[in-house]
Parts: structure tokens; C-alpha cells; sequence
């Protein structure tokens, strides 16, 4: 598995002065999708609502609002 493209714009065109270290989406070889963000789990886990879970070796992460809008329109539909 590899990853193909960025999904959305770099972080620095976000207003990341350094370009580095921010949340960040990527479409990989497989055609699933990976995130950078900022790990939640043991905030979130309780709040989670009925009819939702996740697995032992899931974790939810935190990705800015920004950071998902920015790369909506690079998401394919199919």
C-alpha cells in the first residue's frame, strides 16, 4: 500500500507557517484513505454514540474543519 496523492491543499497553503506537523489527508493505493490528525481516543471513546464503535486497534483522531474542506473537492464520488 502506498500513498498516491495528497487529498485537498498542502498545509501550508492552510496557514501553516512551517508547512509541517498539521492534519492531512491522502487517497492511497488501494483506493482507501489516510489521516493525519490529532490522536483523540481517550477524549472521545465515552462519547461515542450507541451505534458506534471501534475496534482495539482503531484510534479517532481529530482533523480541523478546514483541513476537511479544503479537501472536499478532491474526493472522488465514486
Amino acid at each position: 500500500m502506498k500513498i498516491v496523492r495528497r487529498i485537498g491543499v498542502p498545509p501550508r497553503a492552510r496557514g501553516s507557517a512551517s508547512g509541517a506537523n498539521c492534519p492531512d489527508v491522502f487517497e492511497l493505493s488501494d483506493g482507501n484513505f489516510a489521516v493525519i490528525g490529532t490522536e483523540a481516543t481517550a477524549e472521545l471513546d465515552g462519547e461515542l454514540p450507541d451505534d458506534a464503535s471501534r475496534a482495539d486497534y482503531e484510534r479517532i483522531v481529530i482533523v480541523s474543519r478546514e483541513t476537511l474542506l479544503r479537501a472536499k473537492a478532491d474526493i472522488p464520488d465514486a
